[in-house]
């Protein structure tokens, strides 16, 4: 009847499905850059096609293209400031104290990161995870916790206080 069996936990068969796609990627992963790094042979048309001047003139390691570089847009570059960006200048070149901005840094620093997949924080809080408890009862718990803890520790510096009183 199942009385004596353990119950199983409703992701764990997606975990290891997870994990044998993992383990099929790695495989799949080192068999590519094996195949990378073996030299591939040049065919002979291809190998009477190039130029033999001698030594080799490149610069870095051999058998490594060159790197190729993106156009930039000079233009761009050396225009000159907006007329609204010269106003946030001193005359040093360096950015004006701007109060409004150093106090929204300022308040970033204590707020958490935002998320970085919020639908999992959605499902976290809400409970919806079959064996995990909800964030709203594991944040009480935790509150509660700091409450009992402080109160505790009051108790015992009234203590020590008191007894250090009645001692004089």
């Amino acid at each position: 009847m199942g009385w004596f069996r353990k119950k199983r936990e409703p992701c764990s068969e997606y975990e290891h499905a997870l994990d044998a796609e993992i383990s099929s990627l790695q495989d799949e992963i080192k068999r590519l850059s094996a195949a990378l790094e073996k030299p591939q042979p040049l065919s002979p048309a291809a190998a009477g096609s190039l130029p033999s001047t001698g030594p080799d003139t490149r610069v870095g390691p051999p058998g490594k293209p060159e790197p190729v570089f993106e156009p930039v847009d000079r233009a761009r570059l050396e225009a000159e400031p907006k007329e609204g960006a010269r106003d946030q200048l001193n005359d040093v070149g360096l950015r004006k104290l701007d109060l409004p901005s150093l106090w929204d840094r300022f308040i970033r620093l204590f707020r958490p990161p935002p998320a970085a997949n919020p639908k999992l924080v959605q499902y976290l809080a809400a409970g919806s995870i079959q064996g995990l408890r909800p964030l709203r009862y594991e944040k009480r718990v935790a509150r509660n916790r700091l409450i009992i803890t402080v109160v505790f520790f009051l108790l015992v510096l009234w203590g020590v206080l008191y007894a250090i009183k009645w001692r004089h």
